[in-house]
């Protein structure tokens, strides 16, 4: 049976629904791949391992993307335990600016007809 859940190659195995206890999505608004988040406060000594180790690569502003990537979470798995340290009051959220507006019609049609000339 525990055959099943190692890989001789990549260790233990641990489904992403399992670290999150079965959520998908985050509490509250959604973190853009681009969002700063930041760690605030003193680190409870209850945290669950998982917590812990997001909220350890947020000690300096990072990115939610590369959060992920430097805990070797998925993305959707970062972003609800994310969403569970912004709940603790132990992260800071910097969501990006808004978008700019959108380029005028006249521009993108120059654009094209400039790339169809190549």
């Amino acid at each position: 049976m525990t055959e099943r859940w190692l890989d001789q190659d990549a260790g233990p195995i641990v489904r992403p629904y399992t670290v999150t206890r079965g959520r998908t999505r985050p509490t509250g608004d959604r973190f853009d791949l681009i969002a700063m988040v930041s760690a605030v406060g003193p680190v409870p000594p209850d945290l669950p391992p998982e917590h812990l180790r997001v909220l350890n690569a947020c000690r300096r502003p990072i990115s939610v993307a590369e959060a992920a990537s430097a805990t070797g979470l998925a993305v959707g798995v970062v972003r609800v335990l994310l969403s569970d340290l912004r709940d603790y009051g132990l992260l800071t959220v910097r969501m990006p600016p808004a978008a700019v507006a959108a380029p005028r019609e006249s521009l993108l049609r120059d654009v094209l007809a400039g790339l169809r000339a190549l």
